[in-house]
């Protein structure tokens, strides 16, 4: 069966497919990381932004692609994490763009909608860098345009498209000389095929006349890999394949058939609260929550445990929570209510199929329409102040030099843009600065910014380390004008080298460095400079590298699973073999990191 046109619940279904595709791969995404450091997260930061779209979509889907495209881009753009995550957002949104005004695309439209996403994610990177997400999607687009006007069956335009971004994928290791080094293909290009995967599979569904987007049934469950990190494991629930669906989905469900009525979504904090420390034993919790509810999702670390779960008993799942920690960001929907008033609205929707309900998402509650109002222009701060970081003892560093915000992330928890957003809008000032502290997350910091123009000034300074982002606070002075703190701020960057020692989770050869799983890894301003057996000699090396002159200010940050004891015989060393330096250590806290090292002349 041919396919000619896309409506909006084709293109639901299709982002659903996409979205479920691309959820089951998350962790392979991962995996693909050019270092072998314990924190790639290119797959969580793609997954987290897909759902995030998905979230919209369930809230506000249409028959006219037009209006399903642009409430994905919206859910997209706000709930967009890392790079990868940006630039599928940007990708979307050029998409939604082209297809605002029709209510259906032809073949020829869909590829043109494909390119025009390809021009505004390229447009969004300031130096944009082949080999990666941005090349797949140039080359699958360009080959969509070209086809297009040769085939108006959809699904085998789709093929094609799938079969070149696979083909392009392949030779990014030939694009980035560091991805054929290690191995590898470019992670957020791999995404992006899991994504068109996910397209091609619900075209098929229809091509075969199996079925209509009401019956697209899910995938069989994912049960959680044992091996895999907590943050990565996610419970998906099928959905029974449909023979007969009605066209209003919604109003041939009865109210009362609602089971789990109360839709929860928390975070709960480990480090805070009467049972902070206490063990988490996720598998034990899963079962519990289990008892009285189901769409299940658990996403923890070592800080932050995010749980979403349908509940028949709300205060259980709170009370069961606070055994782990103090409970934060609390959202709960009582979803008969919800549907008893789309019912007394008679809003003509388009049904929604009971399937990927579980994609983990960020919650989209909070917009920037509902900020608070702006105080009168006199009554503002001169400027203001907004940092990333992961770890208590850091956080508190920033807090110190005068941040007012202080969001909970760094290389494994990146912030999304709404969290920006949100930030920004709870700060009381002219002129507010943003710290990153991670080359991951200076897209999304941005992209927050470039949403707020002409509302607020939001300059984001691209602190690509937390060292890095200590230093420009350090800078800042608070009577020196924008354009002043911004240079001041930006040559204090620049002072700065900084260092990570972390742990190799496989085998790796970088830049002549043999690197075997499990060995202690230096890492000197993004590059791996050494590799030993010992944490205090891997430590030793990075900073002899470092320190040139021996008259350097040294700060050593010691993360969360650092030993005192090694601690003090690292800064003694430091102050045996360079006596002239400047030495400061401090309780970082970090996770995966055992030191973080600060060097400036």
């Amino acid at each position: 069966m041919s396919k000619r046109s896309l409506n909006g619940t084709d293109f639901t279904a299709m982002v659903l497919a996409g979205a479920e595709q691309l959820q089951q791969h998350a962790e392979h995404v991962n995996s693909l990381n050019v270092f072998p450091v314990p924190d790639g997260d290119t797959g969580t930061n793609m997954n987290l932004t897909m759902g995030a779209g998905v979230v919209e979509l369930k809230r506000n889907n249409s028959n006219s692609i037009g209006h399903s495209a642009g409430v994905l881009s919206k859910g997209l753009l706000m709930g967009a994490r890392g790079n990868s995550g940006v630039i599928t957002s940007q990708l979307f949104r050029g998409f939604g763009r082209y297809a605002a005004t029709y209510d259906e695309l032809n073949a020829v439209q869909f590829a043109q909608a494909l390119q025009t996403g390809v021009d505004a994610a390229y447009k969004a990177v300031v130096k944009p860098v082949e080999g990666t997400i941005l090349t797949v999607a140039k080359e699958a687009a360009k080959h969509a345009v070209f086809l297009a006007r040769r085939t108006p069956d959809i699904t085998e335009l789709m093929e094609q498209v799938l079969a070149k971004a696979k083909e392009t994928l392949a030779q990014t290791p030939e694009m980035l000389p560091v991805l054929k080094q290690v191995g590898v293909v470019d992670s957020g290009g791999q995404g992006l095929v899991y994504i068109y995967e996910g397209f091609l599979q619900y075209l098929h569904s229809v091509s075969e006349g199996g079925y209509a987007y009401q019956s697209f049934a899910a995938p069989s469950a994912v049960q959680p890999a044992q091996d895999q990190p907590a943050a990565a494991r996610t419970q998906v629930k099928p959905a029974p394949v449909a023979t007969e669906v009605p066209d209003i989905a919604q109003s041939r469900l009865e109210t009362e058939d609602i089971e789990f009525l109360y839709d929860m979504e928390f975070f709960i904090n480990r480090k805070l609260g009467d049972a902070a420390g206490t063990h988490f034993d996720e598998d034990q919790f899963r079962k519990a929550l289990s008892m009285n509810g189901d769409s299940i999702i658990v996403i923890a670390d070592d800080e932050i445990i995010k749980v979403h779960v349908h509940s028949k008993a709300p205060g259980e799942v709170l009370n069961l929570a606070l055994r782990y920690g103090e409970i934060t960001q609390i959202h709960i929907l009582n979803m008969r209510e919800q549907h008893r008033d789309l019912l007394s609205a008679g809003m003509d929707i388009a049904p929604m199929p009971e399937i990927f309900a579980d994609i983990p998402v960020e919650s989209m509650d909070h917009t920037p329409e509902e900020a608070p109002a702006e105080p009168p222009a006199d009554e503002l701060a001169p400027y203001g102040f907004i940092a990333v970081a992961s770890g208590q003892g850091i956080a508190d560093i920033f807090k110190s030099l005068g941040v007012d915000v202080v969001l909970s992330g760094g290389q494994t928890m990146n912030p999304s843009t709404e969290d920006f957003v949100n930030a920004i809008a709870s700060i009381s000032a002219h002129h507010i600065y943003i710290l990153p502290n991670n080359s991951n997350i200076v897209l999304a910091a941005q992209q927050a910014g470039e949403l707020l123009e002409g509302e607020r000034s939001v300059k984001v300074i691209p602190s690509k380390t937390v060292p890095q982002g200590i230093a420009a606070a350090f800078a800042f002075s608070e009577e020196d004008s924008e354009e002043t703190n911004t240079s001041s701020m930006l040559e204090a960057i620049g002072r700065i080298k900084s260092g990570q020692v972390t742990y190799a989770v496989r085998d790796s050869q970088i830049d002549q460095l043999d690197i075997k799983a499990g060995q202690f890894i230096g890492i000197e301003n993004s590059k791996i400079v050494t590799a030993a057996e010992g944490l205090l000699p891997a430590c030793q090396e990075l900073l002899t590298k470092m320190l040139e002159n021996g008259d350097e200010i040294v700060t050593i940050l010691a993360g969360e699973e650092a030993n005192p004891e090694m601690t003090g015989e690292l800064a003694a060393w430091l102050a045996e073999q360079y006596p002239d330096a400047e030495i400061e250590v401090h309780q970082g806290g970090q996770p995966l990191y055992y030191y973080i090292f600060s060097v400036e002349s």
